[in-house]
């Protein structure tokens, strides 16, 4: 049964009015029975038997026709409008296309404006055209559609007077009815047949899996992202691709989630009739895109996106308590004495505190020999430091919490050695010494010229943005020098990533930005792409508060263009952690950012640099942004990252530790090749402040193998310069060489970190280290020396490169500061 031989039938008969019924049923007449009124357009609501593009009546209901008005058709192609329409004021180009059956399978018009009881013909061509669409149509009187194309198989009505409801904002005009659009156009009326699925032309190796539900109190997939105007398959699946997710869904037509395979099952998804997916796609009205509570999935089924590798036992290492603490560090650094440094925060810690502590490894058995109070005379609570290059390696802090403490300038010479105590403490005098304008974190870096760079903070607790940099020791001039990039990406660039790179530029990272300065002018000479957040948001970022961390990768000669790597983060507003590290060479003709998922996701991030050349990730938490109570779900999980293998083939997930470490959390690499980790400052009435240092012994740590050791009488190194070294190996090698800078680590940014192999050979066991080339390879600074023995590395040796080309060395010039000189 069709309306067309319904009518038909009925004008061969002679009848003046046809109507159809329940699908299927025909009746011919020349008058209606007394007691017939006009029902909702809504009621005939069923589909034809013979035509399911048309409306055959419903339950006691008819579609009636009047034989002497209507003109039959049997083609399922669109024929000519038989009416006028009832607008009096068309646009230019703009004419009556006809009366069209809606809904038959879906929508016909894809956009769907908001409702108006005011709404007429006009109104809605204007907004559809101002909108940049060719055709508007109107329905019930008060709604307006809007599209390029008739979609979804959409078909005249066999009657021109099927549309018959006044539109809302002129009695007199005609705006469409119940299932019918009256159809208006500017140039030629197109239709497209019925959506489907996509299940072709999809990207690289995707593969429709059908209709599924969504969870019963929650989403299966937790990255949604809304395409309003733009989602397709192509378009999820690629971004899902992207970001390293195997499985892409579409739902409601405009959403999109990325996932993985196991989602389905734990979020308690069942399998649904593949027409439950039924509404078109927003970018393209020809495919569905899901439908309500139902996701239209597909898998990846092409090489894996991401192999992460998941060892087991020693190979996977493994945390250990060392020593119970005195302190929660807000900074470590390991010093050129064989000792670390640890600094709090002071006036705002606990009572009893003096701010500093200094932990003597050789002493661990003996609590009270391990920890010596160490003094500060201002708040470091969120400062900077350094090493600096200086003939001893003093330590430098800069910033801090209020007041006079952002002006803060500390120093600390390194005396003593493993097991001799020492009696050094930190100088101080902000009335002689201070920074030119108070910060509250703020990074520092050591330039190429042996000069300290600080850059960024807020002008102390919560206060307005310190967008400038400034050098120490201060040039003449004052060489104060604003930044705008850090002015418009406040409050999100705090603690920015900085480093000297091989060609003399300054590498800066803030937010989800990143530049190269000039490292005379400090004019932006270059900027990079924006880099990448999460796979449903672009605006996460990697900087305090966001905090993931940045880190150098080895080089190596001939010393070209360096990789940055960028691990974990934050978004804003709902405090996702990102799951993804992020790498490019900033000094390549058109750097690129390369996206690595991480197993977990993971703000508050900290990374250490290790001596084979890989990286520990750890610390942190699965959900929120750095600062006090801002961060849920631990991150126990430690990740090795190894660059020597390929990409997203890198991480190999190791031990988990049984400590959470969050706000204030940090770690460091000792000389015996363990990372030593510590701090956790919560705050968050769930958690403890954390007191407990413990450290992670890497797979090296724990083979058994013995460790290579060697001699060397010449530790202060120029540029180029052959060094001798006498080693003992006893693995078989290879052997080369590693440095590792000196760092101070604070809110997962590791100050001063770099990674050189620099170049080594050997004639029986004296071997010769080539010092890196020049400044920009490698600032003037403090480096742990290793030798490795195939995986094993040696307990290092601190050596100086780059002499002091600032002079630090006599530095500050005032009687409260004791210099080594130069």
């Amino acid at each position: 049964m069709t309306d067309e031989s319904c009518i038909a039938f009925c004008t061969t008969g002679g009848y003046a009015y046809a109507g159809t019924e329940y699908s299927q049923e025909c009746y011919c007449g020349n008058s209606l029975q007394t007691g017939s009124v006009v029902a909702a357009a809504t009621d005939c609501s069923m589909a034809c038997s013979g035509n399911s593009t048309e409306v055959c009546g419903g339950p006691n209901r008819l579609t009636l026709f009047n034989t002497s008005q209507v003109a039959t058709s049997t083609s399922k192609a669109n024929p000519t409008a038989t009416g006028t329409g009832s607008a009096t004021a068309l646009p230019s180009g703009w004419k009556y296309s006809g009366c069209y059956v809606d809904n038959a399978n879906g929508r016909i018009l894809g956009t769907q404006e908001p409702d108006s009881a005011t709404l007429t013909i006009e109104s809605c061509i204007k907004t559809c055209s101002g909108a940049g669409y060719t055709i508007a149509g109107m329905e019930y009187g008060t709604q307006c559609f809007c599209d390029n194309h008739i979609i979804n198989g959409g078909v005249l009505s066999t009657s021109d007077s099927d549309c018959n409801v006044a539109c809302g904002g002129a009695s007199g005009e005609e705006c469409g009815a119940g299932n019918r659009m009256s159809i208006y156009a500017n140039g030629t009326v197109t239709s497209q047949g019925p959506a489907a699925v996509q299940t072709t032309g999809l990207p690289g190796s995707w593969k429709y899996e059908g209709c599924t539900t969504e969870g019963a109190n929650t989403r299966i997939f937790k990255y949604q992202i809304i395409n309003t105007n733009n989602n397709t398959a192509t378009a999820c699946l690629n971004q899902c691709a992207a970001f390293g997710f195997p499985v892409g869904a579409m739902e409601y037509g405009e959403e999109c989630y990325c996932g993985d395979f196991t989602d389905l099952a734990a979020g308690g998804s069942t399998t649904a009739p593949i027409t439950d997916c039924n509404v078109a796609c927003s970018g393209n009205s020809q495919y569905l895109c899901g439908g309500g509570n139902r996701l239209s999935w597909y898998m990846w089924t092409g090489t894996p996106f991401n192999t992460w590798s998941f060892p087991t036992g020693n190979a996977a290492g493994a945390y250990e308590f060392l020593i119970g603490g005195v302190v929660i560090p807000l900074l470590t650094t390991p010093g050129t004495n064989g000792k670390v440094s640890f600094v709090e925060k002071w006036g705002t810690g606990p009572p009893n505190s003096t701010g500093a502590y200094e932990l003597d490894l050789a002493e661990i058995n003996n609590f009270t020999a391990a920890w010596r109070p160490m003094h500060v005379k201002t708040d470091v609570f969120c400062s900077a430091g350094l090493v600096l290059p200086d003939k001893v390696g003093r330590q430098i802090n800069v910033g801090g919490w209020s007041g006079s403490s952002t002006y803060g300038i500390r120093i600390y010479w390194p005396d003593g050695s493993p097991g001799k105590p020492s009696v050094n403490d930190w100088q101080e005098n902000v009335n002689e010494l201070s920074l030119q304008i108070g910060r509250w974190y703020p990074s520092a870096m050591i330039m190429a010229n042996g000069s300290i760079l600080v850059m960024g903070g807020e002008n102390g607790s919560n206060g307005p943005p310190v967008p400038s940099l400034e050098i120490l020791p201060k040039p003449a001039g004052g060489g104060l020098v604003t930044l705008p990039f850090l002015q418009r990406t406040d409050p999100f660039n705090l603690y920015p990533f900085l480093a000297v790179l091989p060609s003399g530029g300054i590498f800066v990272g803030y937010y989800n930005e990143a530049v190269i300065l000039d490292p005379k002018t400090f004019a932006t000479t270059k900027q990079l792409p924006n880099i990448p957040g999460s796979v449903n948001n672009f605006l996460a970022g990697r900087t305090y508060p966001l905090e993931g961390t940045m880190m150098m990768m080895p080089q190596s000669p001939p010393y070209g263009p360096v990789t940055i790597l960028i691990c974990g983060g934050s978004t804003t507003g709902a405090a996702i952690a990102i799951d993804n590290c992020v790498s490019t060479q900033p000094e390549a003709a058109n750097p690129v950012w390369t996206i690595e998922r991480m197993p977990s996701q993971r703000v508050m991030t900290c990374i250490t640099a290790l001596p084979d050349g890989t990286y520990l990730i750890l610390n942190g938490a699965e959900q929120g942004v750095a600062g006090f109570g801002l961060a849920t779900n631990p991150n126990l999980n430690a990740v090795l990252y190894d660059p020597s293998k390929p990409i997203n083939s890198r991480m190999s997930v190791m031990q988990n530790t049984t400590v959470a470490r969050l706000y204030h959390s940090e770690s460091v690499l000792l000389q015996d090749g363990r990372v030593l980790v510590s701090g956790s400052d919560p705050e968050d009435d769930v958690h403890p402040q954390e007191y407990r240092v413990e450290v992670f012994m890497p797979p090296y740590a724990l083979s058994g193998l013995t460790k290579p050791t060697f001699t060397i009488t010449n530790t202060n190194w120029a540029y180029g310069q052959s060094v001798q070294v006498q080693v003992t190996l006893h693995n078989g090698g290879p052997a080369k060489a590693s440095l590792i800078g000196a760092v101070s680590s604070t809110h997962g940014n590791s100050m001063g970190q770099r990674t050189i192999f620099p170049a080594f050979s050997c004639a029986g066991s004296t071997c010769t280290i080539t010092a890196p080339p020049n400044a920009n390879v490698s600032p003037p600074g403090w480096f742990q020396l290793f030798i490795l023995d195939g995986p094993t590395p040696s307990n290092s040796v601190w050596i100086h490169i780059g002499g002091d080309p600032a002079s630090l060395g006599n530095w500050p010039p005032y009687p409260d500061f004791n210099v080594p000189g130069v």
